[in-house]
């Protein structure tokens, strides 16, 4: 076992050896945290103290930390396989591809596995520009697709400037969330290769799209001959109550993408599944995209096991039960502090808190912190708190963490109205 010393050892490394404006960042902001131990809904800092978990990790963790079925399913993997020759047929591959073109929206087909989120996103981009033979991609003003090569361009500037990644503004296209008109006038010269759009967008603080809105989108794509790639990284495997979140809109995308969660948090995985005509680059040449750690063959049996556990009819149940719990005491804690808790955003178990304040969100996670619940700001809306139980809650669990809501948003409350 590796020794890793104090926690302060581990922050001072952090701060010598790893990153250390996020680091100290987090110092500022009063979250002194370093994960330890860690199970199911709860892990505790390295000196002890227990957190609730509602931050998942952008959803990675919707089944818990280290789940044992899938701690088991990883375990008699390891007895046979590794990660693979990423150049050959595999057994897992082959039949997690299988399970994915069975489970994902009409026409999706092919499956292209990743490492990441972010890889899975930039393969999408090539598959689309591939299909239609145009470059232009439009995104949301605000959206969020990671930060590698093409993906970081469609996002906003704070995660590109830095590097020189912006894009060029002629074919990195952003447009309004909810606008239709601003999507068809970036669509109607018919030289855009494909919108992509979060479902429900996280780092933007969970806006919900209007009643139509993606559906409308979706049609506006076919018309002018635009792919749709439906981001599901945050809002897939039964997060909203359904297995695709976009599957309450009825929009059967051109492209789908999943990862975080894809994971089980144990092992990385994440997967680009598509139409024919975005995959028929694998019939021309299908050594054209390459990725080593791409569909590891460990990763593919966690998936599996992943998708397995979240298409079960009492984890759907589950989380319906939990979202409408959450929602009725939530709203209770909102009527007591209706200067400040505006607001509440939600599907199924994706859920944003709004507060009047410019900074709610930041004093809310500083007191939810506080009492022992691990939450985060939107990082581009810091009135919203991105707040994510897990699909697995039970009630005892849910009572907890409204007690200690209510607690926190009421300190946050007075710490608020103390700035002003």
């Amino acid at each position: 076992m590796v020794e890793f010393g104090s926690k302060q050892t581990v922050i001072d490394q952090s701060l010598q050896w790893w990153n250390p404006g996020k680091t100290s960042q987090w110092q500022k902001d009063g979250i002194d945290l370093v994960m330890g131990k860690r199970e199911g809904y709860y892990f505790y800092d390295m000196n002890g103290k227990k957190l609730m978990d509602v931050h998942l990790n952008g959803g990675t963790y919707n089944l818990g930390h280290r789940n044992p079925e899938i701690i088991a399913a990883l375990k008699e993997a390891l007895d046979d396989f590794d990660i693979g020759n990423h150049h050959f047929p595999a057994m897992t591959r082959a039949k997690l591809a299988e399970k994915l073109s069975q489970c994902t929206p009409n026409g999706l087909h092919y499956s292209i596995l990743s490492a990441g989120g972010s890889e899975a996103i930039d393969v999408a981009l090539k598959c689309a520009r591939y299909a239609t033979k145009r470059k232009k991609i439009v995104s949301i003003i605000n959206g969020y697709h990671g930060h590698t090569g093409l993906a970081v361009s469609l996002g906003n500037e704070r995660y590109s400037r830095l590097f020189l990644s912006e894009g060029d503004p002629t074919e990195f296209i952003h447009v309004p969330f909810n606008d239709l008109d601003a999507m068809e006038r970036a669509l109607m010269n018919e030289d855009v290769a494909c919108v992509m759009i979060e479902t429900i967008p996280a780092t933007y603080g969970f806006p919900l799209p209007e009643r139509g809105y993606l559906p409308s989108v979706k049609r506006l794509c076919e018309k002018f001959g635009t792919l749709y790639i439906a981001d599901e990284v945050q809002t897939g495997l039964m997060r909203t109550g359904k297995l695709w979140g976009i599957e309450h809109y009825g929009v059967e995308p051109d492209i789908l993408v999943t990862s975080k969660g894809f994971s089980g948090g144990i092992y990385p995985i994440a997967a680009t599944v598509v139409n024919k005509k975005a995959g028929n680059w694998m019939n021309e040449d299908g050594f054209a995209h390459i990725s080593t750690f791409g569909g590891s063959e460990l990763g593919c049996i966690v998936a599996m096991k992943v998708l397995e556990i979240s298409q079960r009819k009492e984890i759907q149940q589950n989380v319906d039960f939990v979202g409408r719990y959450l929602r009725t005491g939530l709203e209770t804690i909102k009527k007591q502090n209706h200067d400040f808790f505006v607001g509440i955003r939600q599907l199924g178990v994706v859920m944003g808190l709004e507060f009047s304040h410019p900074k709610g969100a930041i004093y809310v996670m500083q007191q939810l912190f506080k009492n022992g619940v691990w939450a985060i700001y939107s990082m581009l809306d810091n009135k919203v708190l991105q707040f994510k139980p897990g699909l697995l809650c039970d009630q005892e669990y849910c009572d907890e963490l409204l007690t200690k809501c209510e607690l926190s948003i009421t300190q946050a409350a007075k710490m608020a109205y103390s700035y002003s």
